[in-house]
């Protein structure tokens, strides 16, 4: 009866008046049931509070069709704790409890232990540096692995099976990139646990409850003293942990948080004894409450003393300070600027110039300021910034602009395109480069010893919400490969699209090849599938591995853009951590290779895509191969 719910408010009644007929549905076939007034109330709940943002009119907003894969406990901390908790501040907590009953299908569990490693078993870290460290495999960000070090070549792809797969417990997205140091496989969940895994055999070495979503890449460094090897990462809250990559015991934790709404989505970057960390925020969304003062955040950099935490300095984006502007919403709040910037990609380290680069994303308030949507270089010392280079003005952006009435919603009001991809550092024959991927869908390369001066500039895509280019590029020795997911969203202009991987020439910005992404959508899938690139890509090489919106893990020649292996993860799987697992969209973290193994998250609930909660790890061996079923 509930799935028949769930599919009618997520797909068929898609407007007040239909939801009206889903609640009359509801309270005629549930007469008899015991539950029937709190169902009752639970879809009225939902229907008047929830149903006009997710009834996929609004971009960021998850479809209705996919909350039955969620708890009742996770939705309530979606609506408690997460980035929903504006929006349901005036719900008292049993509203909230009433609307995740009756959305979610998924009885609530105590997240059990994950099969642990017997004692024959035991993590050996890697001699030197990691197999694969960090969201772009190094401090430059360019997410390549020297086919060595990467295990899979050309002639060995036709050996590549799933090994096994495992089920984060209670997810509905599965975003944090493994990090593989030897026989471990370091990773974050939606849940906040941090596991350690064998590589072989997915046993679990140690658990670590960092208290909040972990959802980034984690970093490993060698601090030679007693901890050891550690682990760094950051989570929902903009709290930093420093963690025993042998033990999982804690070192440290630290706060960064400068705003009540503040994150940490892109990966903290370790070098030289020092992390550095790029915080951004949910304010975004809580500017769609019209009562909000809005709006207060800034994205900044922060530099932490990786021995201990202690805080060397935090640069923000914007240097002015917000303030009150003397004008009033709508509804009555007052009007807070400059806001905004989010920095949400991994630091790119350039040791020679002692700089960072990172990308900023869309002002919160009008007028957007110089420094959003721009690549912006501190000094790594004392993170004054050097220059900024601004690649979109005038974009100003907040929920506001599709719900709440509009009130906080700026007079520029978007494109929100922006500069979400990690920047990388590019050495080519003639000095460095450093080459930037939009949300537009635009590429450029700009040159680090000319104050971030444009070389060339390449448009690929025709961009939106969800990119153009969106989480990640990857360059290897000549070639620069830029995924575009090209998604189109009702309402907004139906320019032509070109989703797929393109090879463009790191020099000139030339087209070199483009793959397009076919539809291979099965059709009880769609709008949520879709065949865009918008994960970040990894190359080798000879071949790019990059996974889809529509859950198609592809590897590509490098030099043809040819397809060479496929696999689709769009199904169900027995997992080695007891749970049944399903895969969806791929989506942010992008596949890892290393030490002959490909290992990619499946599973995205955000903004519309399908939701999952998988970890596949893929190997050379033939043997003890996890077979996995297609959904129908």
């Amino acid at each position: 009866m509930k799935t028949l719910m769930a599919w009618l408010v997520g797909t068929a009644l898609c407007s007040f008046a239909s939801a009206s007929l889903a609640v009359a549905i509801i309270e005629t076939e549930s007469a008899t049931n015991e539950s029937h007034q709190e169902v009752t109330s639970g879809a009225t709940l939902f229907q008047n509070n929830c149903l006009h943002c997710h009834n996929g009119s609004v971009p960021k907003a998850p479809h209705a069709i996919s909350f039955n894969m969620m708890s009742t406990a996770s939705i309530v901390t979606a609506l408690s704790e997460g980035v929903m908790r504006q929006q349901a501040a005036h719900l008292s907590p049993q509203e909230r409890v009433q609307i995740a009953q009756y959305l979610s299908e998924t009885v609530d569990s105590v997240a059990h232990e994950v099969k642990a490693c017997g004692n024959e078993i035991t993590p050996v870290l890697a001699n030197k540096n990691p197999q694969w460290n960090g969201w772009g495999g190094g401090i430059k960000n360019q997410r390549f692995q020297d086919t060595e070090a990467a295990g899979i070549s050309p002639n060995t792809l036709d050996q590549l099976a799933l090994k096994w797969a495992f089920a984060y417990p209670g997810a509905t997205r599965a975003r944090s990139q493994p990090l593989v140091h030897g026989n471990t496989v370091f990773v974050g969940s939606q849940q906040g646990t941090v596991y350690a895994l064998d590589l072989n055999s997915g046993c679990a070495h140690w658990q670590y409850e960092a208290g909040a979503e972990v959802r980034n890449g984690l970093t490993v460094a060698d601090m030679g003293h007693p901890s050891d090897t550690v682990l760094f990462f950051g989570d929902f809250k903009a709290r930093v942990h420093a963690v025993s990559a042998r033990t999982g015991l804690p070192v440290w934790n630290k706060s960064v948080s400068t705003h009540t709404d503040a994150t940490i989505t892109g990966s903290v970057k370790y070098y030289e004894g020092r992390l550095y960390v790029p915080i951004s925020s949910s304010e975004w969304a809580t500017a769609a409450d019209p009562g909000y003062p809005c709006c207060t955040f800034r994205g900044s950099v922060a530099a932490l003393d990786a021995d201990d935490g202690t805080l060397l300095w935090n640069s923000f984006v914007i240097q002015t300070t917000p303030h009150e502007t003397g004008e009033i919403n709508p509804a009555g709040a007052k009007r807070m600027a400059p806001a905004g910037a989010p920095v949400w990609n991994s630091p790119t380290i350039d040791a020679q110039r002692g700089l960072l680069y990172v990308g900023t994303g869309e002002g919160y308030t009008s007028p957007a300021v110089k420094t959003s949507d721009a690549v912006v270089a501190m000094r790594l010392s004392d993170g004054d910034i050097v220059w900024s280079q601004q690649l979109m003005a005038g974009d100003a952006w907040n929920m506001a602009c599709f719900i709440g009435g509009g009130g906080n919603c700026p007079e520029e009001n978007g494109p929100d395109l922006d500069i979400g991809a990690a920047t990388i550092l590019w050495q080519g024959p003639t000095g460095d480069l450093l080459l930037v991927g939009q949300k537009s869908g635009d590429v450029y390369a700009l040159d680090p010893n000319a104050a971030g001066k444009i070389t060339w500039h390449k448009k690929l895509g025709r961009g939106g919400y969800a990119g153009g280019v969106h989480w990640g590029m990857t360059a290897n020795a000549d070639t620069l490969f830029v995924p575009i997911a090209d998604t189109y969203f009702p309402g907004l202009p139906n320019d032509p699209g070109f989703p797929g991987l393109h090879a463009l020439d790191p020099l000139t910005g030339s087209v070199l090849w483009y793959t397009p992404a076919l539809d291979e959508c099965p059709e009880n899938k769609k709008p949520a599938c879709d065949p865009g690139l918008s994960a970040a890509a990894t190359s080798s090489n000879d071949l790019i591995f990059a996974g889809g919106f529509d859950g198609l893990l592809r590897v590509y020649d490098a030099a043809s853009g040819e397809v060479r292996w496929k696999y689709n993860s769009l199904a169900e799987f027995e997992t080695v951590s007891g749970e049944l697992g399903r895969g969806g969209s791929i989506e942010s973290d992008g596949p890892v290779v290393a030490n002959g193994h490909l290992l990619v998250n499946s599973g995205y609930q955000f903004g519309s895509r399908m939701p999952g909660n998988v970890l596949l790890v893929f190997g050379l061996s033939p043997a003890e191969v996890t077979e996995g079923l297609v959904s129908e």
